[in-house]
This record gives structure tokens, C-alpha cells and sequence, in this order.
């Protein structure tokens, strides 16, 4: 059984930051990726960005230059530094990892974020 847990979210006002927290716990032998989704109200869930053990990452356009993703190196613990938050990244995050050869993804139950203009 593998489990995910999320925390960090919260409400805040456009301009602040906050920094989300992921730690994967029980049967994974190996992370081949550590990535945060969210999802708005209304929309489909996006990714905003995910990284890799060597610790290559990638960020969709909207995160670029305001999110940074880290993990240890084992990719058990992973966070999202979000700063200059806008109203539009109000969502519910979510993490995942990526194991056996890409072929199982395993979700968190996803934090709230709630940016206020």
C-alpha cells in the first residue's frame, strides 16, 4: 500500500507564497518522478510541474519563474514553492509519483489553495 500526503495549503493574499510539502509512505522501491497537479474549480486537472530523481524538472508556462519544485533524493518527500501567488492559482494541489517503469501513478488527496486578491 502506498500513501501520499499533502500539506502546506492555505489561504493567503496575491503577492504572498507558500510552500507545499508531499511524503510518500509504504511499498515504493523507486520514484521515477515526483510531480504537483492542481485543479481549478470548473476545469480539468493540470500539471504545474514535476521532477526527476537526477533532479531535472519541468514547469508548465504558468508556474515558470514563480514555482520551484524540490524532493530529497529519493523523491519520498517532494515540495512546491509557490511565490507571487495570484488569484488565479487558487486550486487544489496535488502531488503524484510516477514508479515501475512509468506504468503507475499514485495521488495524493490534495491541499487547498486559496489566493485572495
Amino acid at each position: 500500500q502506498v500513501q501520499l500526503v499533502e500539506s502546506g495549503g492555505g489561504s493567503v493574499q496575491a503577492g504572498a507564497s507558500l510552500r507545499l510539502s508531499c511524503s510518500a509512505s509504504g511499498s515504493i522501491t523507486s520514484i521515477e518522478s515526483l510531480g504537483w497537479h492542481r485543479q481549478i474549480p470548473g476545469k480539468a486537472r493540470e500539471l504545474v510541474a514535476f521532477i526527476r530523481p537526477n533532479g531535472r524538472t519541468n514547469y508548465e508556462d504558468f508556474a515558470k519563474g514563480r514555482f520551484i519544485i524540490s524532493g530529497d533524493n529519493d523523491l519520498k518527500t517532494g515540495y512546491l514553492q509557490m511565490n507571487s501567488l495570484r488569484p488565479e492559482d487558487t486550486a487544489v494541489y496535488y502531488c503524484s509519483v510516477r514508479v515501475n517503469r512509468g506504468l503507475t501513478d499514485y495521488w495524493g488527496q490534495g491541499t487547498q489553495v486559496t489566493v485572495s486578491a
